[in-house]
């Protein structure tokens, strides 16, 4: 029987049927260690208790109401992301694309609130925002944009970590009014900054400051406690105008946001922008037990265990040309050649989960309530994994 679905996805020949902590079982009960977690998604790992009775507790109350009317528990998301991110407001979606679209949207609306006719947005190389129209066109990657031409206009390229580059395109542009950049870049190839998050972001808010630019940062992968603090940039002294997150926000439940401070606080009324499903009372109660189950010691481990797993690889892959990267419990392995095989090698060899990207970057996002044995575990299978493909 051909199967009902659009081929969109090349899928492993595999397939789980339940999840608990950080490992993922098959139906004949076989144990894989997830090293990727639904792609930055289940930092809670699989099955939380807490997460799993707040679900089913509000799944027997109440699901959907729509924004036609209030909905307390929007509120309380909307509070908790308020205390725990420094910003002002927040709206919801169903995604991190959805967030980002609605970034997108609150640059035009600044740039016409300041009679620019045609707004356009600063973006970088090799990033990565969404598959929506505006989103994908948004993005650094020919690969997810061909075929989908024309593209929506209004975006000025420019090569991530290269502040001199960004003040060129303002000074080159006077139609630029916001800065699109992801703190760290995920499917770009685990990039941070050379200089360290500190020394990019507040460059950047210093131009926006100078240009009046609204500085916007993607979050949906670095948010959410995957870098070791609540949000990327508070690694920094800086506050953005606009920050988008999604992935960890729900451990698994769809829910994105967009949260804004400052000057963009008043550019949406009512009937600029909505979402049907955006903020029920399932995705919120969802949402509002994650953020605080984050803050009872998962954050402060993923800085922990990340800082013990980079340097377990450092010494484990001492004598071979890998480069190790990352903040927290997001970790890059840049290998020097495309190593793409290793995925079906650590899934069939290894019983491991992990992910390649920018076809040479092992990329490792574990839960960020990892045990200290399951990290030295993953250092132990991923560095036996590079070591053997390295030799071949």
């Amino acid at each position: 029987m051909t199967s009902a679905l659009m081929p969109t996805y090349a899928r492993q020949p595999i397939a789980f049927v339940r999840g608990e902590g950080s490992r993922l079982y098959t139906a004949n009960g076989d144990a894989y260690l997830d090293a990727l977690t639904g792609i930055a998604v289940c930092g809670l790992g699989h099955a939380h208790p807490v997460v799993a009775r707040a679900i089913a507790e509000q799944a027997a109350t109440l699901v959907h109401t729509s924004n036609l009317y209030q909905v307390p528990l929007q509120e309380e998301l909307g509070e908790a992301l308020r205390q725990v991110s420094g910003m002002d407001l927040c709206f919801f979606g169903n995604s991190g694309a959805e967030a980002n679209e609605a970034a997108i949207k609150l640059a035009r609306m600044f740039g016409h609130r300041k009679n620019v006719a045609v707004p356009a947005i600063i973006v970088m190389e090799n990033s990565f925002h969404g598959r929506t129209l505006a989103t994908l066109s948004a993005t650094g990657n020919k690969k997810v944009q061909t075929g989908f031409e024309p593209l929506v206009q209004g975006f000025a390229r420019v090569p991530f970590d290269d502040v001199a580059a960004v003040e060129a395109a303002i000074v080159a542009n006077p139609d630029i009014v916001a800065i699109l950049v992801e703190p760290i870049q995920g499917e770009g190839g685990l990039r941070p900054p050379a200089a360290g998050l500190s020394g990019y972001l507040e460059a950047l808010r210093a131009l926006c400051d100078r240009h009046d630019l609204l500085l916007m940062l993607d979050e949906i992968q670095t948010g959410n406690g995957r870098t070791g603090k609540y949000f990327a940039y508070q690694h920094t002294a800086i506050r953005p105008d606009v920050l988008t997150t999604a992935k960890g926000l729900g451990n698994g439940f769809p829910i994105g946001a967009c949260l804004v401070s400052g000057k963009a606080n008043d550019l949406f009324h009512p009937g600029n922008h909505g979402s049907t499903y955006g903020g029920t009372p399932l995705g919120c109660r969802a949402a509002l037990t994650v953020v605080q189950e984050l803050q009872k010691g998962p954050i402060e481990n993923a800085a922990v265990m990340g800082e013990r797993m980079m340097s377990g690889f450092r010494e484990a892959l001492a004598d071979l040309p890998v480069q190790v990267n990352g903040k927290g419990l997001m970790i890059g392995l840049r290998l020097p050649r495309a190593c793409g095989e290793l995925v079906a090698q650590a899934r069939d060899e290894e019983k491991l989960l992990i992910n390649v990207t920018a076809d040479c970057v092992v990329r490792l996002l574990p839960a960020l309530n990892l045990s200290a044995a399951d990290a030295d575990e993953i250092v132990l299978r991923v560095s036996r994994l590079i070591r053997r493909f390295l030799a071949a």
